[in-house]
């Protein structure tokens, strides 16, 4: 797709891999855009992605060597941009696999908090590490770091630049899985395989409702899951769901 995010669709699963070795696959605009361009317009016949880095690291933030000097309404609205293509990869209704192997640091934890499946290798650190360099997190992680974290954690992260390894992480929420070295593509790839599976609309809506009705008072999120059930439910994948149900085979999703 570009010199910095190559895409390999193999059947239903997109693999986008970061590709800038060199950097650690750090994020610059040109990769931000990436991502953008393939989440706003991903390739026909696509039901899952599997996000990974190379030469052994996830992403590594910010690309710190092509900081671009802004007044504050410039940082805005760049901060902002980042959050509309964190949100893009978090609600585009396909879920996302994020193999992570070395650094997760900075706004590659940003990224990764915005993908639906975590799994680490031993080598994963993830770090926030802002603080320790005079700025502040941009590109969502006191929203979605912070909800998985809690605020006291997420602050004592920050201030302290902690890093954790995987089976921190795992205890902590920042990934699902902790594998070992050389296995978090394998089983991404597994997983993305029985994602696959799934009726398209059902992972459209957990994908879009889940996360929105845990920001939603008690009441609102209770109307908001009936509504989501009458939509998946009456469904025609809902129909063919009983029918392989009750004919004891495989449903067959559209």
């Amino acid at each position: 797709m570009s010199d910095v995010l190559s895409v390999d669709l193999q059947g239903p699963i997109a693999v986008l891999t970061m590709t800038r070795p060199d950097k650690r696959n750090a994020m610059n605009d040109t990769l931000l855009a990436a991502l953008d361009a393939f989440f706003s317009a991903p390739p026909e016949g696509a039901k899952v992605v599997v996000l990974v880095g190379t030469a052994g690291h996830y992403c590594s933030g910010l690309d710190l060597s092509e900081h671009v000097a802004r007044n504050a309404e410039g940082t805005l609205k760049h901060s902002r941009g980042w959050h509309g293509v964190m949100d893009k990869i978090q609600f585009s209704g396909l879920p996302v696999v994020s193999a992570m192997f070395g650094a997760v640091i900075g706004g590659g934890l940003e990224l990764a908090t915005s993908t639906h499946v975590r799994i680490a290798e031993p080598s994963v650190i993830f770090q926030l590490p802002e603080g320790r360099r005079g700025i502040f997190v941009g590109g969502g992680a006191t929203v979605r770091v912070g909800r998985i974290l809690g605020a006291d954690r997420m602050t004592e992260m920050m201030l302290t630049g902690r890093k954790y390894g995987a089976e921190e992480g795992l205890r902590l929420g920042l990934c699902h899985y902790a594998v070992g070295e050389g296995e978090a593509l394998d089983l991404a790839m597994e997983l993305a395989g029985k994602i696959a599976k799934n009726a398209s609309l059902s992972n459209y809506i957990m994908i879009n409702a889940i996360s929105r009705i845990n920001d939603m008072a008690r009441g609102d999120g209770f109307f908001t899951e009936s509504l989501s059930a009458a939509i998946a439910q009456t469904s025609e994948d809902a129909k063919e769901g009983l029918r392989a149900f009750l004919e004891k085979r495989a449903p067959e999703f559209r």
